[in-house]
Protein backbone atom coordinates (compact mmCIF):
# COMPACT_ATOMS: atom_id res chain seq x y z
CA UNK A 1 0.00 0.00 0.00
CA UNK A 2 1.32 3.39 -1.28
CA UNK A 3 1.80 5.75 1.63
CA UNK A 4 -0.32 8.98 2.16
CA UNK A 5 1.56 12.45 0.89
CA UNK A 6 2.18 14.48 3.42
CA UNK A 7 -1.22 16.91 4.25
CA UNK A 8 1.44 20.01 4.29
CA UNK A 9 3.06 18.62 0.90
CA UNK A 10 -0.18 18.68 -0.86
CA UNK A 11 -1.26 21.91 0.75
CA UNK A 12 1.72 23.86 -0.98
CA UNK A 13 0.62 22.78 -4.28
CA UNK A 14 0.16 25.66 -6.71
CA UNK A 15 0.98 29.57 -6.45
CA UNK A 16 2.30 31.58 -4.08
CA UNK A 17 3.19 35.22 -4.30
CA UNK A 18 5.76 36.80 -1.85
CA UNK A 19 4.46 39.49 0.31
CA UNK A 20 7.80 39.68 2.68
CA UNK A 21 11.56 39.03 3.22
CA UNK A 22 13.70 38.98 5.75
CA UNK A 23 17.49 38.79 5.65
CA UNK A 24 20.12 38.63 8.30
CA UNK A 25 17.72 41.00 10.24
CA UNK A 26 17.01 43.52 7.46
CA UNK A 27 13.07 43.65 6.44
CA UNK A 28 12.68 43.77 2.97
CA UNK A 29 16.10 44.04 1.36
CA UNK A 30 16.97 44.12 -2.27
CA UNK A 31 16.59 40.59 -3.42
CA UNK A 32 17.62 38.53 -6.42
CA UNK A 33 15.18 35.77 -6.19
CA UNK A 34 12.11 37.92 -6.09
CA UNK A 35 10.50 40.89 -8.04
CA UNK A 36 6.98 42.82 -7.08
CA UNK A 37 4.38 40.35 -7.87
CA UNK A 38 6.71 37.20 -8.68
CA UNK A 39 5.41 34.55 -8.25
CA UNK A 40 6.54 31.11 -6.37
CA UNK A 41 4.86 28.17 -8.21
CA UNK A 42 5.38 24.44 -6.28
CA UNK A 43 3.91 21.59 -8.22
CA UNK A 44 4.84 17.98 -6.91
CA UNK A 45 8.69 18.79 -5.17
CA UNK A 46 9.53 21.02 -7.51
CA UNK A 47 9.56 24.85 -7.55
CA UNK A 48 9.93 27.99 -9.67
CA UNK A 49 10.03 32.07 -9.26
CA UNK A 50 8.90 33.70 -11.96
CA UNK A 51 8.59 37.48 -13.02
CA UNK A 52 4.85 38.79 -13.57
CA UNK A 53 6.64 38.72 -17.05
CA UNK A 54 7.30 35.05 -17.05
CA UNK A 55 11.44 35.63 -16.60
CA UNK A 56 12.30 32.73 -13.92
CA UNK A 57 14.48 34.10 -11.01
CA UNK A 58 15.23 31.30 -9.43
CA UNK A 59 14.02 27.10 -9.76
CA UNK A 60 14.68 24.04 -7.76
CA UNK A 61 13.23 21.09 -5.33
CA UNK A 62 12.51 20.58 -1.85
CA UNK A 63 11.63 18.27 1.06
CA UNK A 64 9.93 18.64 3.76
CA UNK A 65 9.18 16.75 7.30
CA UNK A 66 5.80 17.94 9.22
CA UNK A 67 6.16 15.83 12.10
CA UNK A 68 9.76 17.99 13.02
CA UNK A 69 8.80 21.32 15.64
CA UNK A 70 9.26 23.44 14.12
CA UNK A 71 8.28 21.77 11.01
CA UNK A 72 11.34 20.84 8.56
CA UNK A 73 11.38 21.75 4.82
CA UNK A 74 14.75 21.63 2.60
CA UNK A 75 15.25 23.37 -0.41
CA UNK A 76 17.61 22.59 -3.37
CA UNK A 77 18.24 25.15 -5.70
CA UNK A 78 19.05 24.04 -9.66
CA UNK A 79 20.45 27.44 -10.80
CA UNK A 80 21.97 30.78 -9.12
CA UNK A 81 24.89 31.25 -6.24
CA UNK A 82 23.09 28.56 -4.11
CA UNK A 83 22.93 25.62 -6.71
CA UNK A 84 22.67 22.69 -5.81
CA UNK A 85 22.95 23.48 -1.94
CA UNK A 86 21.08 22.18 0.47
CA UNK A 87 19.38 24.68 2.74
CA UNK A 88 17.75 23.88 5.87
CA UNK A 89 14.67 25.19 6.64
CA UNK A 90 11.92 25.38 9.10
CA UNK A 91 8.13 26.62 8.08
CA UNK A 92 4.26 27.10 9.00
CA UNK A 93 1.35 26.70 6.65
CA UNK A 94 -1.39 27.91 7.97
CA UNK A 95 -4.46 28.19 5.68
CA UNK A 96 -3.45 30.43 2.52
CA UNK A 97 -0.36 31.94 4.50
CA UNK A 98 3.16 30.35 4.15
CA UNK A 99 6.53 30.90 5.94
CA UNK A 100 9.50 29.77 6.02
CA UNK A 101 13.18 30.48 7.48
CA UNK A 102 16.37 28.91 5.79
CA UNK A 103 19.69 29.21 6.69
CA UNK A 104 23.27 28.81 4.18
CA UNK A 105 24.29 25.27 4.01
CA UNK A 106 26.17 23.96 6.82
CA UNK A 107 24.46 25.80 9.38
CA UNK A 108 21.86 24.50 11.72
CA UNK A 109 17.70 24.39 10.68
CA UNK A 110 16.16 27.62 12.38
CA UNK A 111 14.08 27.02 14.81
CA UNK A 112 12.79 30.68 15.55
CA UNK A 113 10.83 32.91 12.76
CA UNK A 114 13.40 35.69 13.22
CA UNK A 115 16.84 35.99 11.22
CA UNK A 116 19.93 36.36 12.36
CA UNK A 117 23.36 36.04 10.08
CA UNK A 118 23.14 33.92 6.96
CA UNK A 119 19.35 33.09 7.77
CA UNK A 120 16.21 34.26 4.82
CA UNK A 121 12.89 34.69 6.01
CA UNK A 122 9.80 34.54 3.28
CA UNK A 123 6.07 35.20 3.83
CA UNK A 124 3.52 34.17 0.71
CA UNK A 125 -0.27 34.01 0.39
CA UNK A 126 -1.63 31.60 -1.91
CA UNK A 127 -2.40 33.01 -5.49
CA UNK A 128 -6.15 32.47 -6.82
Amino acid sequence: MTPLPDPDFTALQGAWEQVSLEDSGVLNPADAHSAPGAITTINGDQFDVRTVTGDVLLAGRFSLDSTTTPKSITWVDSMGDDAGKALPASYRLEGDSFVFIAADEDMPRPTVFSTGPGQTMRTFVRRA
